[in-house]
């Protein structure tokens, strides 16, 4: 799975902060830079592992592991093994140096993630955001992307606390994203990160605005969609793929969350 997006910057560029770019490359090829990129950079790997090179130090890059380049950055960074799943995103904006050196970000370093849940929730909103609308995604991105950096800052840190709320939200949505396909009941989602209904669906609403079968609903459309635009399977078989009980279920789903119909969302 990969994709590039380099919205069309237009009054966005006015706002304190916006996306140049985002991407995710789950076979990340060997990338040189000797002048680096105009843009500085947070990337992090989800799966496999690869190196990064910095002048002639060389940095294992494992997984649930993060990489801020600054702008202009030389740098060089590659595979060591067939799968390396790498995400990224560009921030600018006439705060972006600000809001970065405000979270300790000026220089290129290597940060453990201790989980990436919110992360990639708000890397995914980016990413729909854009795609989803070519005249105001990036402005509607702009927003995840604050999100995104202060949900990055939190968890590298370490002055901010780890409540249990966050450590609770941040396992389940782990959970989530490693079992949408499967059939997740609440009482196993529950089980999973040891709170009540009551406790785990006030938390999802607080947190992610949305109660948590809701949540997982979202999921497994954000995947449907993925396979919708890049693939040829039928609505039936993108249905099972994606951990809906039938076509039709997801149809009806997917047109209440979205506003179209799968076949219509294929055709745009």
């Amino acid at each position: 799975m990969y994709f590039y997006d380099f919205p069309i910057i237009r009054n966005e560029s006015e706002l304190p902060i916006y996306l140049t770019s985002i991407g995710q490359h789950e076979c990340q090829p060997h990338l040189i830079r000797s002048e680096g990129y105009a843009y500085p950079q947070i990337l992090y790997c989800t799966k496999g592992s690869g190196t990064l090179k910095l002048g002639e130090k060389l940095i294992l890059i494992p997984p649930m592991t993060a990489i801020f380049l600054p702008a202009r950055l030389p740098h060089e960074y590659y595979p060591n093994e067939d799968v390396w799943d790498i995400h990224w995103v560009a921030p600018s904006g006439f705060a972006a140096d600000r809001i970065l050196s405000q979270f300790g970000l000026t220089e290129a370093a290597v940060f453990h993630l201790s989980g990436s849940g919110l992360l990639e929730h708000f890397f995914r909103r980016m990413h729909e955001s854009i795609m989803g609308d070519s005249i105001f995604g990036n402005f509607r991105a702009s927003g995840y992307l604050y999100d995104f950096l202060i949900e990055f800052y939190r968890i590298i840190s370490g002055k901010a606390s780890d409540t249990s709320q966050n450590s609770t939200i941040t396992k389940a949505v782990d959970y989530i994203n490693s079992n949408y396909t499967s059939d997740i009941t609440l009482d196993e989602l529950c089980s999973t990160v040891c709170v009540s209904r009551q406790h785990l669906c006030r938390l999802f609403r607080s947190v992610l605005g949305s109660r948590p079968m809701e949540y997982i609903a979202k999921r497994r459309i954000q995947a449907a969609k993925e396979l919708l635009s890049h693939s040829s399977l039928s609505i039936e078989e993108i249905a099972e793929q994606t951990g809906f009980c039938s076509g039709s279920y997801f149809c009806k789903l997917f047109r209440r969350y979205e506003g179209i119909t799968p076949t219509q969302f294929r055709r745009s």
